[in-house]
């Protein structure tokens, strides 16, 4: 019995000792916690036009407080101006990354100069910041992009007249929007199967000048046989003029990003394809690598994009081509659209 009692005490010291033990790491780690300087991330968007935008946005919140950090948002939607000063107020408020989806791939260098100069570090999103020093560069290929696009035309029709209305002219994406388009395209326009009869940009990527773009060649009399479109808003603008002149379904047009208008044009045949782009996968890493920077640690990312001033790491992802085939295993698949948005009906059980 006495041994008994013994063994009962002993076993209640080191069960107390070992709790002790624990509740001081546990102490010690939240004293760390609470003592670390906060992370805090700007995530300044040029862009808003386009419905992806707002997705990246809640994503990327999302992850990087998942990791512990505060991000400061703000929208200018175009207006380089607008995005200057809220750069500006997040490197005043302290911020150790900002994220830039540039409203202009060049116009926004100088305010990222003077971030590098007060020791942040700077993420070009989705879009290459030019001419000036940044940290890193994260996005979908745009020239795979472009390339898919092209292809998807040509399964449809490898010969014509093709129309190119690309995106911004000053985003850099839509350079390599077309170049994509482009590699693939090229030996076609070489031999004299296809002609491109419209080549041109597209301000502020706004749907109603793509309308007014295609609508002028048509006004000249001349037949169109395929349109390859820099998004899907692009692409909207594109359809509604073919619709008015009962054109719509009959000739094919490829956009990107996947947006819900665009997946419900492709399933009742007016748009040929999209380009998906999985956003929570480049928001999400992009999160991820913002926080790793603001811990003092460089991802490793593999390649590298000369902006005009430096190589910038850059970190790709792959772009997926979606038409009425493949829907079901994309799109709406990852829950980026449900069936019902899509297909406007509930589907068979």
């Amino acid at each position: 019995m006495k041994k008994i009692i013994i063994l009962v005490l002993v076993f209640a010291v080191v069960v107390s000792a070992t709790l002790y033990f624990l509740n001081r790491q546990l102490t010690l780690r939240q004293n760390y916690l609470t003592n670390q300087k906060p992370i805090i991330i700007g995530f300044s968007m040029g862009r808003t036009r386009e419905e992806r935008w707002f997705k990246d946005r809640d994503l990327f919140v999302q992850r990087a407080q998942e990791l512990g950090a505060t991000v400061n948002v703000s929208l200018s939607d175009y207006d380089v101006a607008t995005q200057i000063l809220q750069i500006e107020n997040m490197i005043s408020q302290g911020a150790s990354v900002i994220v830039v989806i540039p409203a202009d791939s060049e116009k926004i260098a100088p305010v990222i100069e003077k971030a590098k100069a007060a020791g942040v570090k700077v993420i070009a999103y989705d879009s290459l910041i030019k001419n000036t020093d940044i940290d890193l560069y994260i996005s979908f290929d745009s020239v795979k992009v472009g390339e898919l696009q092209a292809e998807s035309l040509l399964s449809v029709i490898n010969h014509g007249n093709f129309a190119c209305i690309g995106g911004s002219p000053t985003d850099n994406n839509s350079i390599l929007l077309k170049q994509g388009m482009m590699n693939i395209l090229d030996p076609l326009v070489k031999s004299g199967d296809i002609k491109l009869v419209v080549d041109s940009f597209t301000d502020g990527w706004k749907p109603d000048v793509a309308y007014t773009t295609i609508q002028k060649y048509l006004d000249s009399g001349k037949p169109i046989n395929a349109v390859m479109a820099a998004n899907d808003g692009i692409a909207s603008g594109v359809i509604r003029e073919l619709q008015e002149r009962g054109l719509a379904g009959k000739i094919p047009v490829s956009g990107q990003d996947a947006e819900l208008s665009a997946t419900q044009r492709i399933i009742a045949g007016t748009q040929t394809s999209t380009v998906y782009k999985p956003i929570q996968l480049l928001a999400f890493k992009a999160a991820e690598m913002a926080v790793d920077m603001a811990n003092g640690q460089m991802p490793s990312v593999g390649n590298t994009i000369d902006n005009g001033k430096s190589l910038v790491p850059a970190y790709y992802l792959t772009p997926i081509l979606v038409n009425k085939n493949n829907m079901m295993d994309t799109v709406i698949k990852d829950g980026f659209h449900t069936y019902e948005e899509v297909y406007g009906l509930t589907p068979n059980k």
